[in-house]
């Protein structure tokens, strides 16, 4: 609609991602953080790390008494009753609101409060819950020493007036609407997005964080800043590659990617069991340095950068040939319940923003109907790494948007949520778009696998000679019941000035055109 109207690419992902913010309440919102990506007519990327903070007042050993361990899935740690992934004390300072409203004043063309339109149509007429909603709210956290998400949902009063008018968790097809996120979104399209930080929704926020046992205060608030971060940028086969460098996900990407790089993958028969060897191998290799250096104590710009050499691609390349394989210890995962979204335009904005809750909280600041993130659960409750709970300290993520660009300028723009899932299935787009000359579509929609730990996982629609070449090589394979599987690609493509797009259909995503 916004493009329709003669607005650009930001502003179209501007508006997207606040329609988002109301009907993906525990995936995104006003309380969450982000990572963007804008690459401009003139060629010009910007990167911006919007990524949650910890807040000042909250101390090393908080937790630490009543650690009960990590997460058996990896994604986080667990704290008796909660108390680092639910509630006030969970939250840290968000940054997706900052985020957009940069990107509008730098590059925007449509007035800012008019891209608040329909977000604050639907949050107050009601939006309909669909099926991958649902999914999230039955899926099973306790498993993994998380509490479940539609515990989580109605955890305040305000949670259960909004969400749980039916005395239960939302359904599919039950409409929900939230006239104080309406009024919320209203009093910020006329005031401002500093409203969130240093106005009168700050003062809302703050206080009823602190009301409730949280850390966050409006100091926090008032001093949070956006980074623009240095894109990293490479080349695969040729073909120029931006992504967002650490505290993002572009670093272990672009390793996988320089690792495959050595390889002439077209020539393996794409998803046999070749190409899968070499696909999770490579995976677990980037995986197995990104822990290693999350478990130092410090760890530099270099350090991560030096994963890129050339020569430690070559390394990895010639041991995976011999069959030298890795064994991936404990890995940190990310939270799956994220979203992307992705515009190109006719002026010549690419644009791609993955923005998230990271763990959601539950908890909704006292009449304002948004949730805040629970990304403090990530963080280690032991002293003494960089992943370790410390006072200022931005979150890591996996979150990878990415431009990819030739002589002619971009030509390929992607993200996905999906956690620790969203690196693999990157990769594997773009090997798909790049190596075996898929279009966007089927580049998006091939079946794909993850290794993210010795186990390699197989979608459903990987033949099973593939699935049984592996088991002989003496590989534990898992195959998932789901055929589309791994992350949740969402793709644009402009080749010879021809858009494509495409969204991956295990979630609710949709690619579409305006003319």
């Amino acid at each position: 609609m916004i493009m329709a109207e003669g607005g650009n690419a930001v502003d179209a992902v501007v508006a997207a991602a606040l329609v988002q913010t109301v009907v993906d309440p525990l995936m995104c919102g006003l309380g969450g953080m982000a990572v963007a990506q804008v690459m401009t007519r003139e060629s010009e990327i910007v990167v911006i790390d919007a990524l949650g903070q910890t807040p000042s007042q909250i101390r090393p050993d908080i937790w630490l008494s009543d650690y009960l361990g990590p997460t058996p899935d990896g994604f986080g740690y667990q704290v008796r009753g909660h108390r680092n992934e639910t509630g006030a004390e969970s939250v840290m300072v968000p940054g997706t609101l900052k985020a957009l409203a940069n990107l509008h004043s730098r590059f925007g063309s449509t007035p800012w409060a008019d891209l608040f339109a329909d977000a604050i149509r639907i949050a107050k007429s009601g939006w309909t819950v669909r099926p991958y909603v649902q999914a999230t709210l039955d899926n099973d956290e306790a498993k993994n020493g998380r509490m479940n998400y539609a515990d989580k949902l109605l955890s305040t009063p305000d949670g259960r007036r909004i969400y749980g008018a039916a005395d239960r968790p939302p359904r599919v097809g039950d409409v929900i609407t939230n006239p104080e996120l309406s009024e919320v979104l209203r009093h910020i399209a006329e005031h401002g997005s500093e409203e969130l930080y240093k106005g009168a929704i700050a003062d809302l926020l703050a206080s009823s964080v602190q009301r409730d046992g949280g850390l966050l205060c409006i100091d926090d608030l008032r001093h949070y800043t956006i980074h623009e971060l240095r894109p990293l940028l490479g080349k695969y086969r040729g073909i120029g590659l931006s992504m967002p460098p650490q505290p993002a996900g572009g670093i272990q990407t672009m390793q996988i990617l320089g690792i495959l790089n050595e390889f002439e993958l077209s020539g393996l028969g794409h998803n046999s069991s070749a190409h899968i060897e070499v696909l999770s191998e490579a995976m677990k290799r980037a995986l197995q340095d990104k822990e290693s250096l999350w478990q130092k104590s410090d760890v530099s710009e270099d350090d991560y950068l030096s994963l890129l050499s050339s020569e430690r691609a070559k390394t990895a390349a010639e041991a995976i040939r011999n069959s030298e394989r890795v064994q991936v210890g404990r890995v940190h995962e990310d939270s799956p319940n994220t979203t992307h979204v992705c515009a190109i335009d006719e002026q010549g904005f690419t644009v791609s923003l993955t923005h998230t809750l990271g763990n959601p909280s539950g908890y909704i600041p006292t009449g304002l109907g948004f949730m805040l993130n629970g990304g403090m659960s990530t963080f280690d409750p032991r002293p003494g790494s960089v992943n370790s709970v410390q006072a200022g300290r931005r979150r890591n993520t996996t979150a990878c948007p990415v431009i990819v660009f030739d002589e002619s300028g971009p030509i390929l723009t992607l993200g996905a949520p999906g956690g620790s899932l969203i690196t693999p299935a990157i990769v594997q787009a773009l090997s798909n778009f790049i190596d075996f000359g898929m279009d966007v579509r089927e580049a998006v929609l091939a079946p794909r696998i993850a290794a993210t730990s010795n186990a390699i996982d197989l979608s459903n629609r990987i033949s099973r000679e593939s699935e049984a070449a592996l088991v002989k090589r003496s590989y534990e394979v898992r195959r998932s019941p789901m055929n589309y599987a791994f992350g949740a690609v969402h793709a644009l493509s402009k080749l010879n000035g021809s858009l494509e797009g495409a969204a991956d259909p295990q979630r609710d995503g949709h690619a579409a055109a305006v003319f």
